[in-house]
């Protein structure tokens, strides 16, 4: 009997979820593509007609959750008043909130990446695609507004975004403070100084060499250490007083605050699921 689509979305979805928690408790080596059928309740055979291997099931669950967290952003109440700074807080909070019920799984996830990367850049995410859309949009919404200079490579921004969240993620997961204090910290002051700097069309004068800085440097944002938030205060502050923003910007009234930002769920959610609470994921306080 031939299956439809909900059906076969249904045993993708469940494929991935038996493989999350067994990479979880057994391990991504530890684990065979047979243990993952028999978890998800299917045939052996069957599912190679999803995933022809363990690292394109991982491939899946990245994917889907990136886009999963882009309907969560885009479905957020309000959102189209917020500003570039909080549009873009609120996507990376949401990616975090999204990872935070399996982030054993994907600190897994990061240690393969750095053992094999060709294999799991073998095919791109298709929400890669997804993420420079969203913040071009983010960029073109700013620019009509006045509250940027007008931005020249809004393609290549949606690309580095890409390398920023991968740094973010890798950060949050070696985060020892409490409830991820420092990855909240991080993002603020890192997005801070990136929308100061658009306001000011200095990143337009540096493009060039900005690229390449953050593609090279991002990687250290895994590495903890005070230097790297006290060097993003500096750059704010510095950044905060180097010159007003153009006519355009000055006439255009500040866009709207948002509300509080959210704090992230304890459990899996659906993609359609509306966050309640404020922002950056934070770890539970152990008990007394």
């Amino acid at each position: 009997m031939k299956t439809t689509r909900q059906q076969q979305d249904a045993t993708r979805r469940q494929i991935v979820a038996s493989a999350v928690d067994l990479m979880t408790r057994q391990g991504f080596d530890g684990t065979t593509m047979k243990d993952i059928a028999r978890a998800a309740g299917i045939g052996d055979a069957t599912i190679y007609k999803y995933f022809p291997t363990k690292d394109r099931i991982v491939v899946g669950y990245l994917d889907d959750t990136v886009q999963q967290a882009l309907a969560d952003t885009l479905q957020t109440p309000g959102f189209d008043g917020y500003g570039l700074q909080e549009k873009l807080q609120r996507l990376t909070d949401a990616v975090l909130e999204r990872l935070l019920a399996d982030r054993e799984f994907v600190a897994q996830v990061r240690s393969l990446a750095r053992r094999s990367p060709l294999s799991m850049l073998a095919e791109p995410l298709a929400a890669r695609q997804g993420l420079r859309d969203a913040v071009s949009s983010f960029l073109e919404a700013a620019e009509a507004s006045g509250e940027i200079e007008p931005c020249d490579f809004k393609g290549l921004a949606g690309s580095l975004y890409t390398d920023y969240l991968a740094g973010v993620v890798s950060y949050w997961l070696a985060d020892t403070s409490d409830e991820f204090a420092d990855t909240t910290q991080l993002v603020d002051l890192s997005l801070g100084v990136l929308v100061q700097a658009l306001r000011v069309g200095l990143v337009n004068r540096v493009a060039q060499l900005g690229g390449f800085v953050l593609r090279s440097q991002m990687a250290r944002m895994a590495q903890h250490g005070s230097g790297l938030l006290g060097m993003l205060q500096l750059a704010r502050q510095t950044l905060g007083s180097a010159s007003p923003p153009s006519p355009t910007a000055q006439r255009s009234p500040e866009p709207p605050a948002p509300p509080p930002r959210r704090t992230a769920r304890a459990t899996r959610t659906t993609a359609t699921a509306q966050p309640t609470k404020p922002a950056t994921p934070r770890k539970r306080k152990s008990a007394p």
